[in-house]
């Protein structure tokens, strides 16, 4: 994620923040735009001018205004209370439990970060030409609802708003023996599921895929099964991205997804912060480039991977966890190449006056 800049003092801004530190203008996203903007109040009570895109009009979300959770912006002409991603979210925790609002708070940043970067890839995600929109609940254990698991299921990404609370968060990953568990993670994972659906399924590229990830009929419930009482594949460790990826190849197919989103994010942040580093052995300094579509993808690898072993090395002397606890194996980067190609495909299937954004 890219930093931004206030448009009236030129401060350094962030892409959750709502007001500028320095100057104390009121601060928006503005999801058709990609931006940041600085904010002015107009004669029309709730509407505000953006600054950063010649003064178009734009309404607050009313969960913003009413829970300070979200800082994105609606189009005047949409007159929608809530904002693109908030519209997405169907159901949310029991506000009234102590904790919660603070649970969902965190469940709607991670979920909003995530978005930004689909729309960054030009991803769509609404329910055009007849395909299931993709919704969110962050529900919690009760006696209600039951044990809530988290997943994906025709459409709908459901977190047990358990995953908010650190502790949890890390008790699982402990028990499950994962490197690497997070919110954003989540998210990126249960995306790939509904993206499988969305690009895969169905498609001239299915047959590529089951060659690269096996065969997706394969009992899903019973690999899982196996999977918890037994392990992973023994050969996880030279095919797949992760343990848990050596499961299903839907499973595959998700954390392979993930990590992609996770390398397009972390290299977006390294080159608008112009981090370079200086491989041992190597006389060239390597600054990451912003990525995108049009880069091939052996082009962000190799930018990547000297980057990634820096920041562990600086970790390592903080005394924290590996930032990127992965050894990928050839077979699983020809994955996220071919994840690249899949995401590649989609944009360039999009016409160029479509919009990206959800419009149901």
């Amino acid at each position: 994620m890219k930093p931004f800049r206030c448009a009236v003092c030129g401060n350094t801004v962030f892409f959750q923040n709502c007001l500028c530190l320095k100057c104390g203008v009121q601060l928006g996203f503005l999801p058709d735009r990609l931006t940041l903007s600085a904010l002015c109040p107009t004669e029309t009570a709730g509407r505000f001018a953006a600054v950063d895109v010649s003064h178009r009009q734009y309404l607050c979300c009313e969960n913003g205004l009413r829970h300070q959770i979200c800082n994105w912006m609606t189009p005047v002409e949409r007159d929608d209370p809530l904002c693109v991603a908030c519209r997405m979210t169907e159901r949310i925790p029991d506000l009234s439990v102590p904790g919660n609002l603070e649970r969902w708070r965190k469940l709607e940043s991670a979920k909003r970060r995530c978005l930004y970067t689909l729309l960054r890839l030009g991803l769509s995600w609404d329910s055009s030409s007849g395909k299931t929109p993709l919704r969110f609940r962050f529900l919690a254990d009760t006696t209600e609802e039951g044990q809530v698991m988290t997943g994906h299921d025709w459409g709908v990404v459901t977190i047990n708003t358990a995953e908010a609370d650190d502790d949890e968060r890390e008790r699982r990953r402990i028990n499950l023996r994962e490197p690497h568990r997070t919110l954003i993670g989540h998210v990126r994972h249960e995306l790939g599921h509904f993206y499988w659906d969305r690009l895969i399924s169905g498609s001239p590229e299915l047959q590529r895929f089951r060659a690269m990830f096996g065969d997706e009929s394969a009992d899903y419930s019973s690999a899982l099964q196996t999977y918890y009482n037994f392990g992973p594949a023994a050969d996880w460790t030279s095919r797949t991205v992760t343990a848990y990826a050596s499961a299903h190849p839907w499973e595959d197919w998700a954390e392979t997804w993930a990590h992609y989103l996770h390398l397009f994010d972390a290299m977006e942040t390294a080159a608008a912060y112009g981090l370079k580093v200086s491989p041992i052995n190597s006389p060239h300094e390597i600054a990451p480039q912003a990525p995108s579509l049009d880069m091939e993808f052996d082009a962000m690898w190799q930018n990547w991977h000297p980057f990634a072993l820096a920041l562990n090395s600086i970790n390592r002397g903080m005394g924290l966890p590996d930032l990127y606890p992965f050894v990928v194996p050839p077979p699983a980067v020809e994955k996220l190449r071919f994840v690249h190609e899949i995401i590649r495909r989609a944009r360039a299937a999009v016409p160029v006056n479509e919009p990206c954004l959800a419009t149901a």
